[in-house]
């Protein structure tokens, strides 16, 4: 029913940014980001409902990073700036026909995941 393919992961220095795009086929109210790193389990990022208007951070990246949507395309943004070696994961797209959730498991679809690697 829904598809999401991820783009826009690699390397880059610390400091530095990247943008992640997902693209999504079929209806999405809901979309996020999250990550996981070797050896952790997989933590929230981001999320965005509806329109555009509600959006909602994990306080690691608060102040660095930016979700966004364009709703025309059906395609997620994230805008990750100042990157730290601790940002480094592999970033999944996740979406909701309803409100999501910063639990992975309440989010119904998601991406391949890309990886990020960020370097000292």
């Amino acid at each position: 029913q829904v598809q999401l393919v991820e783009s826009g992961g690699g390397l880059v220095q610390a400091g530095g940014s990247l943008r992640l795009s997902c693209a999504a086929s079929g209806y999405t109210f809901s979309m996020g980001w999250f990550r996981q790193a070797p050896r952790q389990e997989r933590e929230f990022v981001a999320l965005i409902r509806g329109g555009g208007g509600t959006t909602y951070y994990a306080d690691s990246v608060k102040g660095r990073f930016t979700i966004s949507k364009d709703n025309a395309k059906n395609t997620l943004y994230l805008q990750m700036n100042s990157l730290e070696p601790a940002d480094t994961a592999v970033y999944y797209c996740a979406a909701d026909k309803g409100l999501g959730s910063k639990r992975p498991d309440g989010n119904d679809y998601w991406g391949q995941g890309t990886q990020v690697t960020v370097s000292s």
